[in-house]
């Protein structure tokens, strides 16, 4: 089972039994310490590595890496959290085991409290799957673009408009969205994790490359001088797009049930947190502080399309390449558990309606006859177009990745994890355990409150 895999079984595919001993599993647990660290930093590094060197020049030498530091201690500290929930009421021993984030809010904090962790789950897949669409399109806009400025010269009028490949990339996934369910993924999930490794890789070099052919470093301590109302908002906006690169939380429950059960789950997860957390955060540092020394005050909003850097060409194609291939895998991640959601709760409701249970034939070339379910590709199509239809009418990368992190961060990232760990431990009110975690809670959703409005703002904007 793939890094990206392994997160989303459908519930009805869960062992419902979950007072049931280990030696009784659902699948085998074989996990270790090391494949853990791999599936969290094949989960973590993903498209906002590309707009980091963006957020630093927003906020400059100090304040770029010490929001960066933040966010990693905030979501190394939820992790820590989140892993002790896995097991109810024991961290270590106990016979209730949660396999999804999910189940643990239901488990912990209530059915209401796990409804609402649902719903903000779904939303911000959504927003996710419209953040994919937009990168996606744009990167295939600057593969043509490469090619013209390569063709004619870095001063030829080389622009594009994204709406082609905005379209492009939605037909592509109303295909792929026809895949039955997660597990039939499995080959474009590997594809997609080597590709996230590889453009990441390359847009550190290049930006390694560029410092070095400079032969000094560009930026300054306060970042790009500005009016201070416009730098506020850069400022907010920058946050969300850092926020969008470093949570892997909602995924932790689920990685922690591929480890086995001795030395406990917990114990293991968290060492693998804190590996995992240091490697990506020492990484995206250095992606985010060479491309802000690289580019100045002109560091491009996405590195690898904003045409800071014009050659090797053929290198800067390749990259993008690999940006649409992880992206079309990972939509697909994405998508499959909103799928499984939907099409189970419509099953479960109406399960002898024939509309929901209708099959047709449908001739493929190269693939020959294939059984299509009516109501899944009626649904999946009309969700498809529709997070296109948002991208088009939106098609900005950084304001997008920003609304995309700030409206999920601090629910999935910070709310739930202290709630549960507060109801777990029962943490009694008003100790100095509880101000403190009620506080550390209070001051992140101040932080992406702020963040999700200079996000909207700049939408507005930008429209």
């Amino acid at each position: 089972m793939t890094q990206r895999e392994m997160p989303f079984l459908r519930e009805s595919e869960i062992h419902t039994n979950h007072h049931s001993n280990d030696e009784h599993e659902h699948f085998p647990r074989t996990g270790t310490l090391w494949t853990a660290t791999a599936h969290i930093i094949t989960v973590v590094i993903g498209a906002g590595v590309l707009s980091l060197p963006w957020s630093v020049a927003q906020l400059g030498w100090i304040a770029g890496p010490a929001v960066m530091n933040g966010f990693a201690l905030v979501t190394y500290y939820s992790s820590y959290l989140l892993a002790d929930c896995y097991r109810f009421p024991d961290p270590v021993s106990g016979p209730h085991r949660n396999f999804t984030y999910r189940e643990a809010v239901k488990a912990i904090l209530g059915d209401r409290r796990a409804w609402v962790c649902g719903l903000i789950q779904y939303l911000g897949l959504c927003g996710t799957c419209i953040a994919y669409t937009v990168t996606a399109s744009i990167s295939m806009r600057a593969i043509r673009q490469s090619d013209c400025y390569h063709k004619n010269g870095h001063d030829y009028h080389c622009q594009y408009s994204a709406y082609p490949f905005l379209i492009i990339f939605g037909i592509t996934q109303v295909i792929l969205s026809q895949i039955p369910s997660f597990h039939k993924l499995s080959g474009l999930s590997i594809i997609a994790a080597i590709m996230s490794i590889s453009y990441s890789t390359i847009g550190l070099g290049l930006g390694i490359a560029k410092v070095v052919e400079n032969g000094k470093f560009y930026g300054n301590i306060g970042g790009i001088s500005m009016p201070a109302s416009q730098k506020v908002w850069k400022v907010l906006q920058a946050v969300g797009d850092i926020a969008f690169s470093y949570p892997f939380s909602v995924l932790l429950i689920e990685i922690e049930n591929t480890l086995k059960p001795q030395p406990p789950e917990n114990k293991t997860i968290k060492k693998s947190s804190i590996i995992a957390v240091a490697t990506t955060h020492f990484f995206y540092l250095l992606c985010g502080c060479f491309g802000y020394a690289a580019f100045g005050d002109n560091a491009p909003g996405n590195i690898l399309t904003g045409f800071g850097f014009y050659e090797p060409y053929w290198l800067i194609d390749f990259a993008n390449i690999c940006i649409v291939v992880h992206l079309l895998g990972a939509y697909q991640v994405f998508c499959q558990p909103l799928f499984a959601f939907v099409e189970d709760w419509f099953l479960n409701k109406w399960q002898n309606h024939r509309i929901f249970n209708y099959e047709c034939g449908l001739s493929i070339p190269l693939v020959g006859l294939h059984n299509v379910k009516l109501f899944r590709l009626c649904w999946r199509t009309a969700f498809v177009i529709s997070m296109t239809g948002i991208a088009i009418l939106f098609p900005f990368f950084n304001q997008i990745i920003g609304l995309a992190a700030a409206a999920k961060f601090w629910p999935l990232v910070v709310y739930f994890p202290v709630s549960m760990h507060i109801a777990q431990n029962k943490v009694q009110h008003w100790t100095v355990e509880w101000i403190l975690l009620q506080a550390f809670s209070f001051v992140c959703l101040l932080i992406l409150m702020a963040s999700t409005v200079a996000s909207i703002e700049g939408l507005v904007k930008a429209r």
